[in-house]
């Protein structure tokens, strides 16, 4: 007879198994997906890595505001280069651990943000929309229903960790996919140590949440798990690529070597990194699963060369 922890596991793996049919295609379910070559981005070093700043501002000022109720502006007056301050953001109602973890996530992004300004050029910060209705918005589209009352990132701990789930890993696959396509030693090494700490921040998140895989999270009667594998779920279905994304719980077929339903660490199925492009970054940070239509994290649009060209396809 099946314990109650497994019969909850099947009841939100099931969604994901189903979605995860053909994964050695990377098909979606919807089965729609464009053209998903990284081929097609011709750049320069200095464009590919200007392009990933657009995510560490968003990373910057999200932790640093959660953690201290204040962002970029006020820790490195200089570094938004001008750039609007964001909609939304506040100081979050975290237990002392995972405000530490906050506090030491938005000190290492400032260093981020810093570290491609100095050695490939920055731009202005673009507008970051990082309010409760814009996550709670996210969060309903995830569920595939609206949660009531609206999911607020700030409210507790747990909320945090959830809204924070939706963040660095994106920022992970970015690294991924672009250092192949660097030319520079110097460029190459520069991702490779943005890469590792993002990793970093991303595993860490996902431990914490694991840990509470089987709570409900409140007054929601849905299980932590449930709400990793219904984003990672939109995710992929905004990217449009395939899946690249999975929750922290997985069936066990999908786990490391096929031995494991915990899935703390993201990876396909032989355990390596998800790669993804510029357009299907555009495509999930703007919530519209289209690189020419701003939204979501970027109200109007994400900033620099290679972000800035989509915009001009309509």
């Amino acid at each position: 007879m099946a314990t109650s922890k497994n019969a909850s596991t099947s009841a939100f793996v099931l969604p994901l198994a189903f979605c995860l049919v053909g994964i050695s295609q990377l098909l979606l379910c919807s089965g729609h997906a464009p053209n998903c070559d990284p081929n097609l981005i011709e750049a320069r070093d200095r464009d590919r890595l200007q392009f990933a700043l657009n995510l560490e501002f968003l990373e910057a000022e999200f932790f640093l505001y959660s953690a201290h109720g204040k962002g970029l502006d006020y820790m490195s007056p200089n570094l938004s280069l001008g750039g609007p301050p964001p909609i939304g953001a506040q100081k979050a109602n975290l237990d002392p651990l995972v405000r530490r973890m906050t506090e030491e996530f938005g000190l290492q992004e400032v260093g981020h943000v810093r570290s491609i300004i100095r050695k490939e050029g920055g731009f202005r910060k673009p507008l970051l929309d990082l309010s409760c209705q814009n996550f709670a918005k996210l969060m309903d589209r995830a569920v595939g229903f609206t949660l009531i009352p609206p999911f607020d990132p700030y409210a507790d701990s747990l909320k945090f960790l959830l809204a924070t789930y939706l963040i660095p890993y994106v920022g992970e696959n970015g690294y991924v996919g672009t250092i192949p396509y660097l030319r520079k030693r110097k460029s190459r090494r520069l991702a490779a140590s943005l890469l590792a700490v993002e990793a970093g921040q991303d595993a860490i998140v996902r431990a914490f949440l694991y840990q509470r895989a089987y709570e409900k999270v409140q007054p929601y009667n849905l299980t932590v798990a449930h709400f990793t594998n219904r984003i990672s779920m939109l995710r992929n279905e905004l990217g449009m690529c395939g899946i690249k994304d999975e929750g922290i719980i997985v069936p066990e077929e999908l786990g490391a070597e096929n031995r494991t339903s915990s899935n703390i660490i993201s990876a396909d199925p032989s355990s390596l990194a998800y790669a993804r492009t510029p357009p299907e970054i555009l495509r999930i940070v703007y919530s519209s699963g289209n690189e020419s239509l701003p939204g979501g994290f970027y109200p109007e649009g994400a900033n620099g060369k290679i972000a800035r060209s989509f915009l001009k396809i309509k």
